[in-house]
């Protein structure tokens, strides 16, 4: 148990998201805690991530993080010990079709969700970031929680961006500012636009496997529980103006990464590997692409004693069952506009005129 016999309300914003869901899910299983989430439900925030869990524990409100009266109607209600901020728009591919939603929510929105906690202060205000503000890393050393911010796309521009006006209002306003900064997540509830849940839902079902450009862009992997586990750490155990990497420090080649989603797939579906790493197709490569992350974990390890729990191989066989046990879930957050945008990344390779798509 994370901390069982001690009772904290805390406000989650995107908690219908992926790495949100697994963060509640976390805290209903190991924690007494009570959780108020604030989710928007976009397309990739689905109330069916928080099914099963008890309602006496989660409150779930309905909701924009620029909202910021509804923000701070929130705080006053339940005056929570801690605002954690999973809430974003948060997939490159869409940032580059179009970067309006991006400055909206990552960048306005955690500004209303600061402006709200100012009016009524708690005692953390968690920020959820990315390894992606530091840039490529290409023939560099891993980053520091000190290196410098040089963000590539839209999107991680925008998360630089929400990370230093944070700290801004720590400066200027006295805001109990943490933020945590990971890897590649990977694991159950991850809409399928992202490359592993993407490959394993067109892997069992007999599609392409689509991958950017000769596929040796470099990334660590993380199981999103054990980045859960290293949040809710920073959360309890970590200090206020803080900034804390969070990675396994093993680097993969996408394309090694895809053909491992092949080799998991045909054990759990008892097929031939071969034929499945047969459809795997080069696409035309994102604009802009880093070609490596990496990050230097060694801080949260030291202080905090925070450790991943779950190796590679085995996170991602039980991804890989966890989507092919829950084909429901995938055909429904699939359906509809999803079509619209993969053809617009994968069919139509970045062709003029798709930023109204969606």
């Amino acid at each position: 148990m994370l901390f069982a016999n001690v009772m904290k309300t805390i406000l989650v914003t995107g908690g219908c998201g992926f790495i949100g869901s697994n963060f509640i899910r976390l805290l209903c299983a190991e924690s007494e805690w009570h959780i108020v989430n604030l989710d928007k439900l976009t397309y990739a925030g689905n109330l069916e991530n928080l099914a099963g869990l008890p309602k006496n524990r989660v409150r779930f409100v309905r909701g924009d993080i620029c909202d910021q009266v509804l923000i701070g109607k929130i705080l006053k209600e339940e005056k929570p010990w801690a605002v954690l901020n999973f809430a974003a728009e948060s997939h490159v591919d869409r940032s580059i079709l179009d970067a309006d939603p991006f400055l909206h929510t990552n960048v306005g929105g955690v500004l209303a969700l600061l402006e709200a906690v100012r009016a009524n202060p708690v005692d953390r205000f968690l920020h959820i970031s990315t390894d992606e503000v530091y840039g490529d890393k290409e023939g560099k050393s891993p980053s520091t929680e000190e290196s410098p911010l040089l963000p590539s796309s839209p999107y991680a521009a925008t998360k630089a961006a929400a990370d230093l006006v944070c700290f801004s209002y720590q400066r200027t306003h006295g805001l109990p500012i943490m933020i945590t900064r990971s890897s590649n997540n990977y694991g159950p509830y991850q809409f399928p636009e992202k490359l592993v849940p993407l490959l394993i839902r067109n892997g069992v079902n007999g599609l392409d496997l689509p991958v950017y450009g000769d596929g040796k862009q470099i990334r660590e992997w993380l199981y999103v529980e054990d980045n859960c586990r290293a949040i809710f750490d920073v959360l309890t155990k970590g200090k206020v103006g803080s900034i804390y990497n969070i990675g396994t420090g093993e680097e993969r080649a996408n394309l090694d990464v895809v053909h491992a989603i092949c080799e998991a797939i045909a054990e759990r579906c008892s097929t031939d590997s071969k034929q499945i790493r047969e459809r795997i197709r080069s696409v035309t490569d994102r604009p802009g692409h880093d070609r490596r992350y990496a990050i230097d974990s060694s801080k949260i390890r030291t202080e905090i004693g925070w450790q991943p729990r779950t190796d590679f191989a085995s996170g991602l066989y039980r991804t890989v069952e966890w989507y092919v046990s829950h084909a429901d879930w995938v055909a429904h957050v699939t359906s509809g506009e999803y079509r619209n945008y993969y053809e617009a990344v994968y069919d139509r390779a970045w062709g003029k005129g798709m930023r109204n798509t969606f």
